[in-house]
């Protein structure tokens, strides 16, 4: 089994940025001379690495600390370096910097995993499975029950490359339940749901007690279209124990919920906390399930419950603030959204917190309070840069937030949220032949993604005459995503432009039942309109400026369709 340091820092995420000081401090080791002229390039670097952080120039800093790492025979400056790198997501610079921390430390488990992450990052299954399989060996535990303990690792980076990773990792432990399970898991994340289920069953086979391959498999079934199978096996679970594990009667409440059946959800996990009322998971999905169905005193109360426990921090934070949100307690909303400093809604809670700073006409303190939390949470820097751009956008400060794209797509080139972020911000500056130009180098660099597809074929529909380009590159993301509410209201809208109105409001009507934004409502009212269906447009306006009386899209049909409408 890996140990529990090496396991504790396997993500790179814990990264305390070294003062200069401390820097210095380190360079002063038996062996290597401050004076010496090596140890004086080596700080040289490390200085301009720090001042590079403090500018937010993290590409830079990357780099010179890639460089200390180069010069100096001390593995912890390589072991900065690759935690500087690795947070940053400059994988180049990480892999050479951990590459050398190894050779100086070539016992260290940290540096090991942190090259097998690094290669599995960057796709190379053979180099990753090398370093993966070298940890592997170490341990007291058999090499296959091992393997388990590498899923959160493994799940950090590309599902995809993850899977094939475990799937040769596990090549040579065929008949261990261990095994089996490991690749199931791993195939469910990639999508692969008839993998997921085989291998369930096959680990089922080796030791049919254990009930976690049971529920893999109920899970598979429920990703794959079946969920009343789904129900209906983890239910069988539940209910043919005469003791049932609360394991599965908790993966059946998350069934139910997904399923739509949130009493029914309740129904089980209150039986949980009946039976086991420190279960601190089984409060979590209760006070979820509340917030779902708007219990908000109630599920508020659990939520502050499970933040009295010291489990599920994070959630019950984002919760409370969004509760806190809804009520118009903008105060408490933005406390609670703070403190949401890790897990998957850090970066929305300190974007919303930054958002209602701004409302209050304070925008210098929330583009302030998303740099310190840059400052205090390194592995987000680059999060929070593109959210600042975001802000200054929202803010009509369009230049300083093209700037600021522009530095984030630098760090980030394959992330293709961002360049699409990017072209949204040249629209809105009314550079509409820039935006196209930026949609379209999207679409060449991801051909088969239904979003940049989508993208670019709404733009060209709604700002240029090009109807018949943007009809095939919409036709194609439809085919990917037939049910995508914002694809179907792009392809009425193009309709529209085509002059087939009849048809267009069939499928605007049609994504707005499932997509209630003023963007979407406006297109109805527009086509209505077109079809001298007059009181039906106003009326359709009516509601929906009743749902978003804030939107300018909407303010703008009202002006100049209906000016004399209260």
């Amino acid at each position: 089994m890996l140990s529990n340091t090496t396991l504790a820092k396997s993500t790179g995420r814990i990264l305390q940025t070294l003062t200069l000081v401390g820097w210095l401090a380190a360079l002063c080791i038996p062996g290597i001379s401050k004076a010496d002229e090596e140890s004086e390039e080596v700080a040289s670097h490390v200085l301009a690495a720090e001042t590079a952080l403090n500018q937010h120039e993290y590409q830079v800093a990357s780099s010179e600390y890639r460089r200390a790492a180069e010069l100096s025979e001390d593995p912890e400056v390589a072991r900065q370096a690759t935690r500087i790198a690795f947070t940053y997501g400059f994988n180049k610079d990480a892999i050479s910097a951990a590459r050398r921390w190894s050779r100086l430390a070539p016992e260290d488990d940290e540096a090991l995993l942190y090259i097998a992450q690094l290669y599995l990052r960057a796709g190379e299954i053979r180099e990753s499975r090398k370093s993966f399989e070298k940890l592997l060996e170490k341990g007291d535990s058999p090499v296959d029950e091992r393997l388990m303990a590498l899923i959160p690792v493994l799940s950090r980076e590309d599902p995809t490359n993850g899977y094939e990773l475990m799937r040769q990792l596990a090549r040579p432990y065929k008949k261990s339940v261990f095994a089996h399970y490991s690749v199931a898991v791993m195939a469910l994340q990639a999508g692969d749901m008839e993998t997921a289920g085989e291998r369930a069953k096959e680990a089922i086979k080796i030791d049919p007690e254990w009930v976690k391959p049971h529920l893999l498999y109920a899970r598979s079934l429920l990703l794959a279209g079946d969920e009343e199978g789904a129900i209906d096996y983890t239910a069988r679970l539940v209910g043919d124990d005469p003791d049932p594990d609360p394991e599965a009667r908790l993966e059946l409440a998350i069934m139910l919920v997904s399923a739509g059946r949130d009493d029914d959800a309740l129904s089980q996990v209150n039986q949980i906390l009946l039976e086991q009322p420190y279960r601190t998971d089984a409060l979590r999905l209760m006070a979820i399930i509340n917030f779902r169905l708007e219990y908000l005193d109630v599920a508020k109360a659990d939520f502050e419950d499970l933040l009295a426990s010291g489990n599920y921090q994070m959630d019950a934070l984002y919760y409370l603030g969004r509760i806190a949100d809804s009520r118009g307690e903008l105060k408490e909303a933005v406390e609670y959204y703070s403190q949401v400093t890790s897990g998957s809604n850090a970066v929305l809670s300190q974007s919303r917190a930054a958002g209602i700073i701004a409302q209050q006409g304070k925008p210098e303190k929330a583009l302030e309070h998303l740099s310190d939390f840059a400052e205090i949470n390194p592995n987000f820097a680059v999060d929070m840069l593109r959210s600042r751009a975001h802000l200054l956008a929202s803010i009509d400060r369009h230049d300083e937030a093209l700037e600021l794209f522009d530095q984030v797509v630098a760090y980030r080139p394959d992330d293709e949220g961002i360049q699409l972020g990017r072209a949204a911000l040249l629209l809105k500056m009314g550079r509409i032949d820039d935006a196209v130009k930026q949609y379209r180098r999207a679409v060449e660099r991801w051909p088969e993604s239904s979003m940049s597809l989508n993208a670019l074929g709404y733009t060209l529909a709604d700002m240029t005459d090009r109807y018949d380009e943007a009809e095939k590159l919409i036709k194609k993301a439809l085919g990917m995503e037939p049910d995508s509410a914002a694809i179907i209201d792009s392809w009425g809208w193009v309709m529209y432009r085509q002059g087939k109105s009849e048809e267009a409001l069939e499928h605007l009507e049609r994504a707005y039942e499932t997509l209630r934004d003023p963007e979407v409502a406006g297109h109805i009212v527009v086509v209505l309109l077109s079809l001298e269906k007059n009181d039906e447009a106003e009326l359709a306006l009516n509601d929906a400026m009743v749902l978003f009386p804030d939107s300018e899209i909407l303010r703008k049909l009202q002006e100049q369709h209906f000016p004399e409408t209260p």
